[in-house]
């Protein structure tokens, strides 16, 4: 059986894997990861993301073979050791940004790429564009835009959140 050696969340792992297993399902199932959710199993829903070497993939179109040598972050691997939230979950929970809290995880990656990738700063309409591989189907997004946005300036350490 092949085997793929990565590091998650910090920690290096090597793992045994059949050729075909998605990183989703070995995260899930051979490292007890289980806030990447798989929510549509066709790429659509985005609740499957995670940063692969800082970049934000959908975790069930990827094959655990190609991550072979990478660093994988996931909803685990934010929250510093002393519990403290990173700036954009503690955003997100500041504006409500969720609701049944199952596209959470998948939310909070693409975002912080998104955050990431535009040192500038965001508008709302670049937000929304940005969470397009993403859905949520309890709010209606404000929220969640409101939580991005006020976690851009947290993130680029400027001053305090809008």
């Amino acid at each position: 059986m092949p085997q793929v050696t990565l590091t998650v969340n910090g920690t290096p792992h090597t793992v045994d894997v059949e050729g075909r297993t998605l990183l989703v399902e070995l995260l899930r199932e051979k490292l007890g990861l289980t806030g990447t959710h798989v929510g549509c199993d066709t790429s659509q829903c985005g609740a499957c993301v995670v940063h692969l070497d800082g970049t934000s993939v959908k975790s069930c179109t990827m094959l655990a073979l190609q991550a072979e040598g990478t660093a994988v972050a996931t909803i685990e691997g934010l929250a510093a050791a002393d519990g403290t939230l990173h700036p954009m979950q503690e955003m997100f929970r500041e504006h409500h940004a969720l609701q049944c809290g199952f596209c959470t995880p998948g939310m909070v990656m693409s975002a912080i790429d998104l955050v990431q990738s535009h040192p500038e700063g965001l508008t709302e309409r670049q937000i929304r564009e940005g969470l397009e591989g993403n859905l949520c189907r309890c709010t209606g997004y404000h929220n969640i835009v409101k939580a991005i946005a006020a976690a851009w300036p947290l993130m680029h350490d400027k001053a305090a959140a809008a």
